[in-house]
Parts: structure tokens; C-alpha cells; sequence
């Protein structure tokens, strides 16, 4: 027997009348609770947000561009390398 990871966050938030009753039918429609329906559709959600961030569909071109963007030696910045050379402020 499947055990399911028991739910122990609360997440409250404030909807209209007309997005509570459109969420309320949808869920009914699914045979499902409107916790499950809304945990469902966010976490769908996050997960199509967070690829965007993490996952990148480049074409063979593009590719080829990126990694020569990457490997290109970085113009000398002098402030920069005096600021390396500096004591940390963060060290005791």
C-alpha cells in the first residue's frame, strides 16, 4: 500500500468570489478536493517557471555561439584586479 506524504504546510490566500466558484467547479468537475485541484495547477506552475531557469533548448548554432561566448578570454578590467588584490573585509 502506497503512503502518501502527509500534508503539514498551510498555505492561505484570498481569491474573489467569481475565482473561488470557478476554482470550486473546476475542482468538482476533476473529482477532486479544491486543495488537490490548486496544489495541482501551482505546482504545475512552479515547475514550468523554474525550467525556464534551469533548462535551456538551444539550436547546434546557438550552441556553438554560447560556448564561444563562454571561452572568450574577458577584457582586462583594472579596477577589478585591484579590488582582488585587496584584503578581505569579511576575514577577521
Amino acid at each position: 500500500m502506497e503512503t502518501r506524504p502527509q500534508k503539514t504546510q498551510r498555505i492561505n490566500l484570498r481569491a474573489t468570489a467569481s475565482q473561488e466558484e470557478a476554482i470550486r467547479r473546476a475542482a468538482e468537475s476533476t473529482h477532486r478536493s479544491v486543495t488537490d485541484f490548486v496544489l495541482e495547477a501551482a505546482i504545475i506552475e512552479a515547475d514550468r517557471v523554474m525550467a525556464d531557469r534551469s533548462r535551456f533548448v538551444l539550436s547546434e548554432a546557438q550552441f556553438l555561439e554560447f560556448e564561444r561566448l563562454l571561452d572568450q578570454e574577458l577584457p582586462s578590467n583594472s579596477k577589478l584586479a585591484s579590488l582582488a588584490k585587496r584584503p578581505s573585509p569579511f576575514k577577521a
